[in-house]
């Protein structure tokens, strides 16, 4: 026993989780599970919000070492503020991605922690980038990550399409995390969505006992 909780002290606190993304026609959603672990085996919170807004229309799901994430999307946050104020303009997704991308690869020894992106901006649209461990930056139509997300491929890979209306993103959305936090111990908790478009931002949050039910309990 004295073993494995020097083992959790060791790993840390850890969002092992679900997130996800995925563009519809005119915006975006991006969302999460709330649960955070210790080591991947006790639960710690059952309440973190792991949708993290960076700019207006820009947001950020983590996974990893909660520690970690926080401090790379506190630093994100403050140097988006400053591009905003020397360009006297709203920064692209690709921007905010990209000081993720820098961060993650300078300190890449360090650090333990992987990001989704999601936003929309004047120039390109609704966009999702992928920022994983050690700073490879990819961009993707619908991406899901952390550990939740191993449970949840095969219907990603059926269920979305391109050019979705917003409530059949939203459902996509909803349906995959309740698939995910119904078979992964360390994702739960309550789902965080955002919905990006050009008239701005809206968080829902759909708590556990209202999350779509796909097989019996």
């Amino acid at each position: 026993m004295e073993k494995r909780c020097l083992d959790a002290q060791f790993k840390g606190v850890s969002t092992g989780t679900t997130i996800l993304a995925a563009t519809f026609d005119g915006g975006v959603v991006i969302g999460s599970d709330s649960r955070a672990s210790i080591g991947g085996e006790y639960v710690s919170s059952k309440t973190i919000n792991k949708v993290i807004q960076v700019h207006d229309r820009i947001f950020c799901c983590m996974a990893g070492s909660l520690a970690d994430a926080q401090a790379v999307l506190k630093t994100a946050k403050f140097h988006l503020s400053f591009h905003s104020v020397q360009m006297e303009s709203s920064p692209q997704v690709i921007a905010a991605a990209s000081v993720l991308k820098e961060l993650c690869y300078k300190n890449k020894d360090e650090l333990q922690a992987g990001f989704i992106t999601a936003g929309w901006d004047r120039k390109k649209g609704p966009q999702i980038y992928v920022v994983s461990l050690g700073g490879m930056l990819i961009k993707q139509e619908v991406t899901i990550g952390g550990s939740g997300s191993t449970y949840i491929y095969g219907y990603v890979d059926a269920k979305y399409r391109p050019n979705m209306s917003r409530e059949e993103c939203l459902q996509f959305a909803t349906n995959a995390l309740a698939l995910a936090m119904g078979r992964d111990n360390v994702s739960g908790g309550v789902a965080h969505l955002v919905v990006i478009t050009e008239s701005g931002a809206e968080h829902t949050v759909v708590p556990g006992d209202k999350l779509p039910k796909f097989h019996d309990e």
